[in-house]
């Protein structure tokens, strides 16, 4: 069974930084690219990023481009995403995701397997 669980989330000021983690188990992590998702509250959920099972090409929304470095630890089954430089319009809830077909890059579509999520909030 596909198990995701983000944590790092919190409250931040505008311009602080954050560290997020998503713990992979239940399938063979190394071989899956990997993405984040987000989802304000009253809209649909918005790709951010995402990278390749060898963590070699990574691909960014144009939102976040910049300010937003994912990684992946392999040997750990974990997925990162730092964020610096946040915003207000970052608050979100965030979601790690993957699925059997799913490869990383720009359009690529939302995988189907995502974890529970955790909640960004950018405010003074």
């Amino acid at each position: 069974e596909v198990q995701l669980v983000e944590s790092g989330g919190g409250l931040v000021q505008p311009g602080g930084s954050l560290r997020l983690s998503c713990a992979a188990s239940g399938f063979t992590f190394g071989r899956y690219d990997m993405c984040w998702v987000r989802q304000a509250p009253g809209k649909g959920p918005e790709w951010v990023s995402s990278i390749h099972s060898g963590g070699g090409t990574t691909y960014y929304a144009d939102s976040v481009k910049g300010r937003f470095t994912i990684t992946r630890d392999n040997a750990k089954n974990t997925l990162y995403l730092q964020m610096n430089s946040l915003k207000p319009e970052d608050t979100a809830v965030y979601y790690c995701a993957t699925g059997d077909d799913y490869l990383a890059g720009l359009n690529t579509g939302f995988p189907e397997f995502w974890g529970h999520g955790t909640q960004v909030t950018v405010s003074s």
